[in-house]
């Protein structure tokens, strides 16, 4: 599933801030970092926490929860590349944001 959804403009996630949006049903963290635009799957794997609330350093977040934090451009835990978030494609076009889901996203994690 590729097909792109506008979820914001650019002027509603300005530098250093996320948000949570919904892509296909799904809820996506969203973050700007320095007028790059990352999006990773809002479910932290440990407990669930939503990365989309969580903290912004560099290009990683920290789940607000239990300190979890993941590479928002790999997607890869810090300290254990094994366990990651899904990484989503995103474009900005004529100032909306828009995502999509990687192809072999699965968001029941099976």
């Amino acid at each position: 599933m590729s097909d792109f959804v506008t979820v914001a403009t650019v002027d509603q996630i300005p530098p250093g801030s996320g948000r949570t949006v919904e892509v296909h049903g799904v809820r996506i963290a969203l973050f700007n970092v320095d007028g790059t635009y990352y999006a990773v799957d809002n479910t932290c794997p440990h407990a669930g926490g939503p990365l989309g609330e969580g903290f912004v350093k560099g290009e990683v977040v920290e789940c607000p929860w239990h300190g979890w934090a993941f590479s928002l451009r790999t997607g890869e835990r810090s300290g254990n590349p094994n366990i990651t978030v899904a990484c989503c494609l995103v474009q900005v076009t004529d100032g909306q944001i828009q995502v999509a889901l990687p192809p072999d996203f699965d968001p029941h994690g099976a």
